[in-house]
């Protein structure tokens, strides 16, 4: 199953022209935004997944071969590590394993099969109770720096309403809207729509009325091509 593979093109999915497949697992089901290979293969695949947890709902005990980083969107995540409210940024090393369990129902960004050699940090950030502190370089653009390895960055940044913001591309941009709305050559995006940008390609977007939270990660696709 190959969805947005190619990350030498430019990729975008919009959130409410996009349907929730059900996963094998009930009460679990997803938006797939990029992916390349089966469900079951025997190669890991690298999905970037939308997923929603129905209340009581549940997902087996499993391994990440491949490491595994996520974003809660909505509700509250939970496995019998802990529990993770909206708004918490998640890394699971690889060959860490857990068995989430959801009570109310939740929904989160998830990237499986990911991570770099050597990328081993174990990364649990609330980002409700973090405060944005101010971009030096890009006047409109607040963040809160999420994690950080060789030259990959993940960062959740606020961008003023009414702004143009800019950002050169070295190695490969993907933005997730959590909330608000940016204009990107011609396309409104709105919360929980989904940008990816491959390698060369800028950053040039313009922002609404209202300011605009994104998660954001870049220089990722330089050990993936």
């Amino acid at each position: 199953m190959n969805i947005n593979s190619d990350l030498t093109q430019a990729a975008k999915v919009f959130f409410n022209e996009s349907t929730w497949v059900p996963s094998p697992l009930k009460g679990v089901s997803r938006k797939m935004l990029e992916r390349d290979g089966e469900e079951f293969a025997a190669t890991p695949t690298t999905p970037t997944t939308l997923v929603v947890y129905d209340a009581d709902s549940y997902f087996t005990n499993h391994i990440h071969t491949g490491g595994e980083e996520f974003l809660v969107l909505a509700g509250v995540f939970a496995d019998e590590h802990g529990a993770y409210p909206v708004g918490t940024y998640k890394r699971n090393p690889v060959g860490t394993e857990h068995a989430p369990i959801v009570k109310d129902g939740c929904m989160i960004i998830v990237k499986l099969g990911q991570f770099q050699e050597g990328d081993d940090q174990d990364v649990t950030i609330n980002t409700a109770s973090q405060a944005f502190i101010q971009d030096e370089r890009r006047a409109a653009v607040q963040y809160q720096a999420l994690h950080a390895f060789k030259q990959e960055t993940v960062r959740l940044e606020r961008w003023a309403r009414d702004s143009h913001v800019t950002l050169e591309n070295t190695g490969g941009i993907e933005v997730l809207v959590v909330d608000g709305e940016l204009n990107h050559q011609g396309d409104v995006y709105n919360k929980y729509d989904w940008l990816r940008l491959p390698i060369g390609e800028a950053l040039d977007i313009t922002t609404g009325a209202d300011d605009c939270t994104v998660w954001i990660k870049t220089g990722h696709h330089t050990y993936r091509l």
